[in-house]
């Protein structure tokens, strides 16, 4: 969550113009005056489009438009070319990846054919952030690295701290935290050079997380000041709570001091409710409830933690975070009763995350194995093409007669090959299941148990609270990588793609305006669709599979169809997976269809409400 922040600061600083005020009444009044020149009117479009791109995009799509036309009857490539990389910036903010990216391709078109080389930069720039908003890195690095090496050839040095900055969030994302250092580093050194105030910011706040990571937290607490203090300058609000959200965290973390760290998390608490965003309000209740755990306020803390659940009660992170807090909390508090209603709560979201986790696995495992079977095939028609070519130099029966012998031998390799991997395939996924099971029995299944069955007989109740703190840091660890990131940080629609595009045979559809939705709805409809598509591949023997994402103004739907086997509705019993899908439309009052008749096929819609 607090990675995904600074990653779209870090894209929004790197586009904007910062501390750039302008009014832009008075610039559209002066617009409408018939004695202005195209030139000018141009200008006054770019002004007013980038004075409102970031807080009201319709009005400036509408000057942003305006201004390309008048640019496109003077022929002006140049500022064509800066109006699309604006529209396209603020598609990027909306994560309207498809819209950005058009206008991102036709502003760098638009940047070559003009001849201007600092636009070409800032074009190929703007198409690396598309990408790593996307967390498409490798194409992210190609345009980055393009961008570097035009501006080396011209000697265009302004865009590079910027570049490099990028570039070592993305490692960090990664968790290449020596990577990430070194061209942090770079950007630091860059920095002086270019005297840019609005990236600087940014690149303190990215220089910060990497010291936090290794537990200088004295550095990191000087970085993250810097990066305040300058988002107060530019009036940055978005980076002022992940700013204040990050000093609450250094303060309690790093150097205990629970009263300091509460009054930043109350800061940054007010800042987020003032912006409106639920993901950072959300964050901060549960900061504030870990920061009054620690200063052993039990009460506060789980009024803090409740606040949070009545927020988000269904997310793997967070929910499961305000779970257990709560349940610690009436442990201290002696409220054996409500401590054992959270701990189940708690406990059900782990094993809701753990069969969510191990159906991940599997089905990276069957991409996998489908993946090295395609990659012999072609290996094994490769060596048969290269054996035709000599056999027909070589010429007559001997030749084909040598050939069909190779030909042979080059087919049994294949075969053993392939049983090979396959072996070394099945292996691989037992392992991995068998990883799961082990993590999940050996290191929380069997403390969990204890700890419940001690809950119940407990004396000494502080026994019990500690035994769950030896817990955090256990279940921490596993699942800390096996949310999608795609979901939290793209959005539904992305995640959606990404998980078609693992299978030949499954093909995703958009209709509708694509806007972020409630995290707790883009969760459930994620599950959902990954229970149907596996349910589709694993047992109707579906050739193909098509599935539907419908998002309007009120409800957003999921249709999943399937040429499959089918299966006679009333003599078929819900399973496990068909019964999870029921269980978390229900909990939004969605609606569930499944419409299915032997050798005819599948298709269950699900339909939920987009709340305000």
């Amino acid at each position: 969550m607090k990675q995904f922040i600074l990653f779209c600061l870090l894209l929004l600083a790197a586009m904007q113009v910062a501390g750039q005020a302008v009014n832009e009444d008075s610039l559209i009044n002066v617009l409408k005056t018939k004695e202005t020149n195209p030139a000018n009117k141009i200008q006054l479009c770019r002004d007013i489009a980038n004075a409102c791109v970031y807080n009201d995009f319709d009005k400036a799509k509408v000057y942003a438009q305006q201004g390309i036309a008048i640019a496109e009857k003077e022929n002006d490539k140049l500022n064509m070319s800066k109006l699309y990389s604006m529209l396209g910036a603020g598609y990027i903010v909306r994560t309207s990846y498809d819209s950005a990216q058009i206008c991102m391709n036709k502003a760098l078109d638009l940047a070559i054919k003009s001849g201007d080389a600092a636009r070409e930069i800032n074009a190929l720039f703007g198409l690396g952030t598309l990408f790593q908003s996307q967390e498409k890195y490798s194409s992210a690095l190609d345009y980055y690295l393009q961008s570097l090496k035009r501006s080396d050839e011209v000697g265009y040095v302004k865009l590079r701290c910027a570049i490099l900055t990028n570039i070592g969030v993305m490692h960090y994302c990664l968790k290449n935290i020596e990577r990430a250092k070194d061209y942090l580093k770079q950007a630091e050194e860059m920095d002086k050079k270019e005297n840019d105030s609005s990236q600087r910011m940014v690149l303190y706040h990215a220089i910060a997380n990497c010291y936090a990571n290794e537990k200088n937290y004295k550095q990191a607490m000087d970085y993250v000041q810097k990066a305040y203090d300058l988002s107060v300058t530019f009036n940055d609000k978005r980076l002022q709570v992940q700013s204040l959200g990050n000093i609450a965290i250094y303060l309690e973390d790093g150097f205990k001091d629970h009263d300091k760290a509460l009054e930043y998390a109350y800061k940054c608490l007010d800042l987020a409710k003032e912006i409106g965003d639920s993901r950072d309000i959300i964050s901060s209740w549960n900061c504030i409830s870990n920061i009054y755990r620690g200063k052993q306020k039990f009460k506060e803390s789980e009024q803090a933690a409740l606040k949070g659940w009545a927020l988000d009660s269904t997310s793997m992170y967070e929910a499961s975070n305000f779970a257990l807090n709560i349940t610690i909390d009436n442990i201290s508090m002696g409220n054996k009763d409500k401590a054992l209603d959270f701990f189940d709560k708690y406990y059900n979201l782990r094993n809701q995350y753990a069969e969510k986790s191990s159906n991940n696995a599997l089905m990276e495992m069957e991409t996998k194995y489908e993946t090295e079977k395609k990659e012999l095939r072609i290996a094994a028609l490769e060596k048969e093409r290269q054996l035709y070519v000599w056999l027909g130099i070589a010429g007559g029966l001997l030749a084909i007669s040598l050939g069909l012998a190779l030909w042979q031998t080059v087919r049994n390799e294949r075969k053993e090959r392939q049983l090979v991997a396959a072996k070394s395939v099945q292996d691989g996924e037992m392992g991995e299941r068998a990883r799961i099971a082990d993590d999940l029995h050996d290191r929380l299944g069997g403390s969990l148990s204890a700890v419940k069955i001690e809950l119940k007989n407990a004396e000494n109740l502080q026994n019990v609270s500690d035994k769950l703190d030896e817990c955090i840091k256990e279940i921490r660890e596993i699942t800390h990588n096996l949310m999608p990131r795609s979901l939290r940080s793209a959005g539904l629609k992305i995640a959606l793609e990404d998980f078609a595009a693992q299978f030949p045979n499954v093909h995703f559809h958009f209709f509708g305006e694509e806007k972020r939705i409630r995290e707790r709805l883009e969760f459930i409809i994620y599950c959902c669709a990954n229970e149907l598509v596996t349910n589709s591949i694993r047992y109707s023997g579906a050739k193909d599979i098509n599935m539907q994402l419908i998002q309007g103004d009120r409800h957003v739907s999921l249709v999943v169809q399937d040429d499959g086997c089918g299966f006679d509705e009333k003599n078929v019993t819900d399973g496990i997976g068909l019964k999870n899908i029921r269980d978390r439309v229900a909990s939004c009052n969605g609606k569930l269809d499944i419409s299915a008749s032997p050798g005819k096929g599948t298709e269950t819609i699900i339909e939920l409400r987009i709340e305000n």
